[in-house]
């Protein structure tokens, strides 16, 4: 019985030197001086610091494992997103290095699912910073005797009340992430989104913006965008529609432009680049004073507008050579007066 209230005494005033949560250090420090204010300092300057020390370790850790894991998957989307370009494990290998250095550095990518795949990379990334870093400190505050349930309740009532305040905000920035994770378009794009057609300069969680023929700057909030057509993507088309004289060879011409189209094709300028066969489909129109001959060539990404200005130029000039008429109006005047 001695020997129980022996240590039922010890313990409660190690309890009431260090507190119902004891630990080695105050402990030791207690046995050692048999000074309540010495465990005490001891468990202030020494015990919590390293235990803070080791939170803050660990979270550097789990966010650098995690960001490692991040860009590795990402490197596996961008891998898929080239469609098998990388045949190799070496060039799947460099793949995963430009993705994971790009991601790094911040550099712009010029191959596009390189792009999709960093731009999807620093999202996941900052989300993983984000979530393991807050937990750290909420973690901090507990080891310093913060209550952490006034802070939580409160954070939820202020998610609450900004949520209700920010819904376009939060509708724009989830967009914005569907549009990067289903490669709706990106970068260097020639879109249509109903409120301006243009190239795409910036594709941001919450904003796109893309520049018009005419130089505008549009900045278009990503909720906002309930249809997108894309010019650009994986290839495109050049339709023409080509009037003749009626007075011309119908099959004489086709051959022309066939031949113009071919040629092209075969030896065409890298910015304006046919990447199959062109097709003369035939007559599509009896105008009043034209026959219209219809075309269409296929061509890289956003080059069918280069395309179609080289197409009709050299139709032109094949044109001039071989003696057929491209029709156009005529007017005719007829002056009346009193004398002869």
């Amino acid at each position: 019985m001695d020997v129980l209230e022996h240590f039922n005494l010890a313990f409660q005033e190690i309890v009431d030197a260090c507190g119902d949560e004891q630990n080695l250090i105050c402990e030791w420090v207690f046995d050692q001086t048999n000074s309540e204010t010495g465990a005490l300092l001891a468990s202030w300057f020494v015990d919590r610091p390293l235990r803070i020390l080791f939170v803050l370790v660990l979270a550097w850790f789990v966010s650098r494992v995690l960001r490692r894991v991040v860009r590795r998957f990402v490197a596996e989307i961008g891998e898929r997103s080239a469609g098998g370009r990388a045949g190799d494990d070496v060039a799947v290998g460099s793949l995963r290095r430009r993705v994971s250095l790009m991601s790094s550095s911040g550099d712009d990518p010029t191959d596009r699912s390189l792009q999709r795949a960093v731009t999807l990379g620093k999202l996941l990334e900052s989300l993983v910073t984000i979530v393991v870093w807050t937990t750290a400190v909420f973690v901090i505050l507990g080891e310093v005797g913060i209550s952490l349930a006034p802070l939580i309740a409160s954070a939820g009532i202020a998610s609450i009340a900004v949520g209700f305040g920010a819904q376009s905000i939060v509708r724009d920035f989830l967009a914005g992430i569907f549009v990067v994770i289903e490669d709706q378009y990106g970068v260097g794009d020639i879109i249509d989104v109903s409120y301006a057609t243009g190239k795409v300069v910036e594709v941001g969680f919450r904003t796109t913006r893309l520049r018009d023929n005419d130089g505008v700057l549009w900045t278009i909030p990503n909720g906002e965008i309930q249809r997108v057509g894309n010019y650009s993507q994986i290839w495109a088309r050049s339709v023409f529609d080509i009037s003749i004289s009626y007075d011309d060879d119908i099959d004489h011409a086709s051959a022309v432009i066939k031949a113009v189209l071919d040629d092209l094709w075969l030896n065409g300028a890298p910015e304006a680049t046919i990447i199959d066969e062109p097709e003369v489909l035939g007559v599509e129109e009896l105008a009043s004073s034209a026959v219209v001959i219809r075309a269409r060539v296929k061509t890289e990404p956003s080059e069918q507008f280069a395309v179609a200005r080289r197409v009709r130029a050299e139709i032109k000039k094949a044109f001039d050579a071989e003696g057929i008429d491209i029709p156009y109006d005529h007017r005719v005047l007829v002056m009346k007066g009193d004398g002869p």
